[in-house]
């Protein structure tokens, strides 16, 4: 009889591994490029500066890096607050070993993935039980050999925080959650990114029109959580910024009404379909708009994801990250796409399109790789500080001065050394006792002592 057991026990534990192996393959790709590429840039600087003073610096918010450099606009410090606190214990045990700050860095930001790739894997399960194992598989395919997807999933960006609840919004409304899916989403759009409403319209505009949710349980449950989720960011941004404010209310103010995001630059109003899709879902593109030919199922939620681009292709200033949220949808298409051919594949004329899809994945990996050698070399600030920490490791004091360009280009608090280096906090109070002009300072115009 102990024969059964043991079967069993290998069965299940067989199971096990491939319900995570998928997972395992994922996250051992995002680390990769975590570790590959671990600097930051400026778009991810507020969240990586907030991680470090809360993790370093803890109750002493008079040292925070966002009271003296408070950015365009305020932003949350609730994703910041959520990653420091997991990953204050590795922290702990790091400086009392006295372990560079640089690999606190990199737990914060494998710890951002873990939650990124938690949340799809929730998308993940939810394919496979509504359109089968082999979706599933080409799911988590395509996701492998997209390069920005996994790369960004440990970027500290308002839109990564966001990224985890639209994961976790469609994984809700695939199991017919769809009352649980509007409130992750509007909690997504009040405390990361209020850009998350161009999503809310069209999927609420879709669960009403196929009577999924009735108008007055949908006010209900979105005004409930509306009101919950605004006072939760008012209470700790009012703290952390020491006045009153909602941040997202005011980056919708600054980008919607006052416009003033154009400033940083802007696309034509075609780009995120010709260019930047294109270069971050790759041969998942094309798969995507033939899974919604082939398979009327995916019809009713890519329909919705769709408006959202679109609706988002209105304004002028356009980056990817804007519509990540957009990708792991489009991608289930594509996954119905391929099962598709893959199940045709012996059929005459569907064996010819199967073949030109290995070619496409193959091709697309080749681009992911080449995309990533691209980001590698990005850094090129981080880069520079670490070379210079290594060049020079006598016990003199030494003070260095970190000017726009290499705050912008991968340094950040986390890649400061302990004593004998001084940063630029500590120059800048030696400035004021010579009277440097410290408006010079921030120009990055260096003194000369």
């Amino acid at each position: 009889m102990a024969r059964p057991k043991a079967a069993a026990a290998s069965s299940g534990s067989g199971g096990c591994l491939a319900g995570w192996g998928w997972d395992l393959m994922l996250g051992s790709i995002a680390a990769f490029y975590a570790v590959m590429a671990p600097y930051t840039k400026v778009e991810e600087s507020f969240n990586v500066q907030a991680m470090h003073d809360i993790l370093y610096h803890t109750y002493h918010i008079e040292k925070y890096d966002h009271l003296e450099f408070p950015g365009v606009v305020p932003r949350t410090f609730i994703g910041a607050f959520v990653i420091s606190i997991f990953s204050s214990p590795a922290v702990f045990v790091m400086r009392l070993l006295h372990v560079p700050k640089f690999y606190s860095l990199l737990t914060v930001r494998l710890l951002l993935s873990f939650v990124t790739l938690l949340s799809l894997r929730l998308l993940r399960v939810q394919v496979k039980k509504k359109f089968g194992h082999q979706a599933e598989v080409f799911f988590v395919i395509l996701t492998a050999i997209q390069f920005h997807l996994l790369f960004y999933s440990s970027r500290p960006l308002p839109n990564i925080f966001a990224l985890a609840l639209v994961n976790l919004a469609y994984s809700l409304w695939f199991n017919g959650s769809n009352l649980c899916t509007l409130q992750a989403l509007i909690a997504a759009a009040i405390i990361f990114r209020c850009d998350i409403i161009l999503l809310i319209g069209p999927i609420g505009l879709a669960l009403l029109l196929s009577r999924s949710v009735s108008l007055l349980e949908a006010v209900k449950y979105c005004v409930s959580t509306a009101l919950i989720c605004i006072g939760f960011t008012v209470l700790i941004d009012s703290i952390m910024w020491r006045r009153i404010l909602w941040p997202e209310f005011e980056v919708l103010w600054f980008n919607s009404v006052l416009n003033r995001s154009s400033e940083w630059g802007t696309h034509s109003i075609h780009w995120y379909f010709t260019s930047a899709l294109p270069r971050s879902m790759l041969v998942a593109y094309p798969l995507c708009m033939v899974g919604a030919l082939l398979d009327r199922r995916i019809v009713p939620y890519m329909l919705p994801v769709f408006l959202f681009v679109v609706l988002y292709s209105k304004l002028p200033h356009k980056e990817l990250r804007f519509i990540i949220g957009s990708i792991p949808m489009f991608n289930v298409s594509a996954s119905l796409a391929a099962s598709r051919l893959y199940n045709n594949r012996k059929k005459a004329g569907w064996n010819l399109l199967y073949i030109l899809m290995l070619g496409a994945f193959l091709v697309s990996l080749g681009y992911s790789a080449v995309t990533f050698m691209a980001s590698y070399n990005n850094y090129p600030g981080g880069y520079a500080l670490k070379a210079l920490h290594e060049a020079d490791s006598s016990v003199k004091e030494k003070m260095v001065h970190i000017d726009a360009f290499t705050a912008m280009s991968g340094v950040s608090r986390f890649c400061e050394s302990e004593y004998p280096w001084r940063y630029a906090p500590i120059l800048q109070n030696i400035l004021r006792r010579n009277k440097f002009p410290l408006k010079n300072f921030r120009k990055g115009i260096s003194p000369i002592y």
